[in-house]
């Protein structure tokens, strides 16, 4: 495998399991030191202890991407140890609940979850990543319910959509410091947090509606997370040293339709 990531610093915001999981590795084994974060702190030190076992180099944090506090504080300490971050990837988010008779508290936790997490995990990030002389990246991670809307969940489509004129925002925002920001909107995905997609009304049957989406997919099938982890390593590789601000869908064609 090429290692276009050696002697780079790289932090995975939700890296603890599906495509958070996948994109750490992809980015370890390319030759970066990774700061696996996530919420679950045994899901971190998991996929740290395998990227260590494959040969490379990687750190666990405990992460609540929701604190700011804690956010800074974790910025803080890849300050302390690296004094750069080169490669920076927010993959928190949550499935949204269904309808639009959507309780304030559950309203509050999708746009903590999905949309706050997202402009703190970036914008605290920014001083370190000014220290990449130029080669600095962001990556998000949305949905193609962003681009053609849920009926499902129009919550879901609200913050994932807001990411994805932020990364816009945010690529103009870095430009000058040579950071370049761009997000990616995977359609089905085989994760474990695919079925929760499904399961949001009472009652539902989880396989069959999966089966259903998937066959609207043109390639016929999901990712795999490996997929996603390779649209992000090229995203944070100097390969698209001149591409910023755009919005990538990895979903088999369902866009296209």
């Amino acid at each position: 495998m090429v290692r276009r990531f050696d002697s780079r610093v790289a932090a995975v915001i939700g890296g603890g399991s599906g495509m958070g999981r996948a994109i750490a590795q992809r980015l370890g084994a390319e030759g970066a030191f990774v700061h696996v974060a996530d919420l679950s702190g045994d899901a971190a030190k998991t996929v740290t202890q395998e990227i260590v076992d494959a040969g490379g180099k990687a750190s666990a944090e405990q992460l609540d991407a929701t604190d700011t506090e804690a956010l800074a504080a974790f910025y803080a300490r890849v300050e302390d140890q690296h004094g750069v971050l080169h490669v920076l990837h927010h993959q928190v988010g949550m499935p949204g609940p269904a309808g639009i008779d959507v309780s304030l508290a559950d309203w509050q936790r999708n746009m903590d979850v999905n949309v706050k997490s997202a402009w703190y995990a970036t914008t605290l990030a920014m001083g370190l990543l000014r220290q990449a002389d130029r080669k600095g990246s962001i990556t998000m991670t949305a949905s193609t319910s962003a681009l053609i809307g849920s009926p499902y969940s129009p919550i879901y489509s609200l913050t994932k959509g807001a990411l994805v004129a932020y990364t816009r925002a945010l690529a103009l925002v870095g430009a000058p410091d040579g950071i370049r920001v761009n997000i990616i909107c995977p359609g089905p995905v085989d994760t474990p947090m695919l079925p929760q997609f499904f399961g949001r009304e009472p009652g539902a049957d989880i396989a069959d509606l999966m089966a259903n989406f998937i066959a609207l997919v043109p390639l016929g099938r999901p990712a795999q997370p490996a997929e996603i982890a390779g649209v992000v390593a090229f995203l944070a590789s100097d390969d698209a040293g001149f591409v910023t601000g755009v919005t990538i869908p990895v979903d088999g064609g369902l866009v296209a339709k």
